[in-house]
């Protein structure tokens, strides 16, 4: 019904005796906008993909979670209802969501039925999850759950409501592609089937995140929304094509054609941060994705993000991050 997959291997951080020649900083790709850049420093691994019919009448009860969960609702319809979150949520055939507080939940086809625990309520569905084809009518829910097991992640889960609802005629259409492979894979396997029900519910995540990004009616300050605000995006962009720079808060106000104090003041209102706050940060996270996966020094680490010593990088590290570099790089070694 649901498999779990084994999560890439990870390179951790060594002591590398040769000190390499300092260079700039590389992004991860000449190409890549910023929600791609930090969606790719988050590493979301996939744990579990596929779906499962909901026959009969039922309320299931899914405890808290770690990481992002995005669904779809294939066929027929359905009660979502998350903790803290006042009002419950109809999903319509169709209709994307994406759960990315890790709150507990409950998908009901009846709001009064009293919940029990999804491992008892799949053992009671048992082989029927498989075969959405063989239930046609029946509420069909597909997608997957996403561990996240890098830096960036909090900057993305803090810009996100409890709940992303995607259900717009306009959105529904574009995902629609999606949804109908991922229909098709599970309806019936074929050889591969598991690796495309993956990648689908990979792109169903990203495609979610740009639809709730576009959506003007959903915006709140933010990280994410930031993007979709012209000048703001370039700022941020700027910072994310050359995080070694030199920036100061005048020279981002020039890059977006801004007055210093207008700009300081909008990005602070939409970022909820001031320009200066986000560049270290985004140093840190880079700093902190390179002391994981590469055996770069710390010296050429702190040179391409823009500091002229590792006293002044560690300095800004640890009031970031919470630790100093190499105690942060022999912790995420060791786990």
């Amino acid at each position: 019904m649901i498999s779990p997959i084994v999560p890439p291997i990870e390179l951790h951080h060594t002591t590398n005796s040769t000190t390499p020649p300092a260079k700039p900083y590389q992004p991860l790709s000449p190409r890549m906008d910023p929600l791609s850049e930090v969606l790719a420093l988050m590493k979301p691994q996939l744990y579990v993909a596929g779906g499962f019919a909901v026959i009969g009448d039922i309320a299931v009860h899914f405890p808290k979670h770690a990481g992002i969960k995005c669904y779809a609702m294939l066929a027929g319809q359905c009660w979502l209802v998350v903790d803290t979150v006042p009002e419950p949520v109809l999903l319509h055939a169709g209709d994307c969501f994406l759960l990315p507080r890790g709150l507990p939940f409950r998908l009901a086809t009846d709001l009064s039925l009293e919940p029990i625990h999804y491992t008892e309520a799949f053992a009671r569905l048992g082989t029927i999850s498989e075969t959405p084809g063989d239930h046609l009518d029946a509420p069909y829910i597909a997608g997957g759950h996403f561990a996240l097991t890098g830096g960036p992640a909090e900057m993305i889960l803090q810009s996100l409501p409890p709940i992303v609802h995607i259900r717009r005629e306009s959105d529904k259409a574009a995902m629609r592609w999606s949804l109908e492979r991922m229909r098709e894979e599970l309806r019936s396997a074929q050889p591969g089937s598991s690796l495309i029900a993956q990648q689908l519910a990979y792109m169903m995540l990203v495609q979610a995140l740009r639809l709730h990004l576009a959506d003007a009616a959903t915006a709140s300050p933010g990280w994410l929304f930031a993007l979709s605000d012209k000048h703001m995006s370039l700022a941020i962009t700027s910072i994310h094509n050359d995080p070694g720079h030199p920036w100061t808060l005048q020279s981002l106000a020039e890059r977006v054609g801004m007055s210093r104090s207008v700009f300081a003041l909008r990005f602070r209102e939409i970022v909820g941060a001031t320009p200066m706050e986000y560049l270290t940060r985004w140093r840190m996270l880079l700093g902190a994705d390179r002391l994981k996966n590469t055996t770069d020094c710390l010296s050429v680490i702190a040179t391409s993000l823009g500091y002229e010593s590792e006293s002044a990088f560690g300095k800004a590290f640890r009031r970031v991050m919470g630790c100093a570099p190499r105690q942060y790089a022999r912790s995420t070694a060791a786990s």
